[in-house]
């Protein structure tokens, strides 16, 4: 084996319970976005972007769609005979068989395939960021500052600032305390979650820390390099990043992608997004179809009209239905003369006739008010929506739903209908 200078550990194991149903069978990272892609192929293109041709994805809550997608890594150009892309899921130890109980545990479970390539650095990335970066950057800095460990950090409001790892720097942008999600911040730098480790030391930390309960970075291997004096610095990153780990920032991620000036440009030449596409015929739209500000994917049948959303492949969107602000993700047929705002629809969905989604004033959910908020309709992969039915702000649906499921027709704000998988 040769060995290799960095590889990168990309932990992409997570349920993602915040984006309630979306995720109910699905890992988030395997969530679509931008009507093309998947979350984690964010990730795996700054690798191969960056120069990283091995990397290790480590999965295990609903694993299935995103091994599928990730295959042997043609997209990414990581089919590589040393290297390339490498599945990790929990597997039985011959003493033991645990599941990843922690972003540190994960990696410790996985000492072994690191070891095989005996690599001087070592990427530790999350699959569930929207954001472009050149990790050889930031390796140049941990070279430079001959850094044990280099914490990639951005500016955040303070008021957010309690939500992240918070680090404090010198002059010389060495970390001299870290603090995860303080009460009370004292500063606005935050951990992005993504590490750069000098091999040895991460070894050590991750032997030493191997039997504490659901081993963290942030909260145990971060502390322990500190309280032994290892050199840890702060990597400024100051471009687009963003956490799409609720239903608001999921939907505004994605608005903000047909933005007349993105804020997050899926178009530039010298830094691609790759992903794992199928040989679908074009999009169509009819003589009568309107489309305005928004992203249409390949397949997609346009008989209506569609203003300022993310429309996915292989979508069919009825004669007179009209949809705005809205994220509709591939298959999914919406019927005619339907009404769809401020909705996210997941794939394989079918919505019948004169269907409205979004009406109506906000109500707190009644199924969790922290997920199902920002005055959305929220619509779960493989789900039936009868005709004439109208739908409120802030619900959930799941499943295949009939007449009977809404009282005079009406799903009103707040209400929810779980009939398939766990939307809480």
């Amino acid at each position: 084996m040769i060995r290799k200078e960095m590889i990168a550990m990309l932990l992409a194991g997570g349920q993602g319970s915040r984006l309630g149903v979306l995720t109910a069978n699905v890992a988030k990272p395997a969530v679509a976005f931008g009507g093309k892609y998947r979350i984690i192929d964010f990730p795996l293109s700054n690798c191969i972007n960056s120069g990283i041709d091995t990397v290790g994805v480590l999965t295990q809550y609903q694993p299935l769609r995103l091994n599928t997608h990730i295959g042997i890594g043609i997209p990414w150009d990581l089919d590589r005979n040393n290297g390339g892309v490498t599945i990790l899921s929990p597997y039985e130890k011959s003493d033991s068989s645990e599941w990843y109980t922690g972003t540190a545990n994960a990696i410790y479970q996985n000492l072994s395939y690191i070891e095989s390539y005996n690599p001087e650095y070592v990427l530790i990335l999350s699959g569930d960021h929207i954001y472009k970066m050149d990790y050889e950057v930031m390796l140049d800095f941990h070279k430079e500052n001959n850094a044990d460990v280099t914490i990639a950090t951005m500016p955040v409001p303070i008021e957010e600032a309690s939500r992240f790892g918070i680090v404090i720097t010198d002059d010389d942008k060495r970390i001299v305390e870290f603090e995860e999600k303080p009460e009370h911040p004292r500063s606005n730098l935050a951990s992005m979650g993504i590490y750069i480790f000098s091999w040895k030391v991460l070894k050590e930390a991750l032997l030493v820390m191997k039997d504490q309960s659901n081993c963290d970075f942030g909260k145990h291997i971060i502390p322990y390099c500190h309280e032994n004096k290892q050199r840890i610095f702060a990597y400024e990153y100051n471009g687009y990043w963003k956490d799409v780990g609720t239903l608001g920032s999921y939907w505004e991620a994605n608005m903000e992608l047909v933005d007349l000036i993105p804020e997050f440009n899926l178009y530039e030449e010298y830094w691609k997004i790759y992903t794992k596409t199928d040989n679908v015929e074009p999009q169509y739209l009819s003589v009568d179809a309107v489309a305005e500000k928004s992203i249409i994917g390949e397949g997609t049948e346009v008989y209506g009209e569609v203003y300022n959303s993310v429309i996915g492949a292989g979508v069919v969107i009825g004669r007179g239905t009209v949809v705005r602000d809205s994220i509709i993700m591939k298959d999914t047929i919406l019927g005619e003369n339907c009404k769809v705002d401020k909705a996210i629809i997941a794939e394989n969905c079918e919505v019948g006739d004169e269907v409205e989604i979004g009406v109506g004033e906000e109500a707190p959910s009644k199924l969790n008010e922290k997920i199902y908020a920002f005055g959305l309709a929220t619509i779960g992969e493989c789900s039936y929506i009868p005709s004439k039915v109208k739908i409120g702000k802030n619900t959930a649906i799941s499943g295949v739903t009939d007449n009977e499921d809404y009282p005079d027709g009406i799903l009103a704000g707040g209400e929810y209908i779980i009939k398939a998988g766990d939307g809480k």
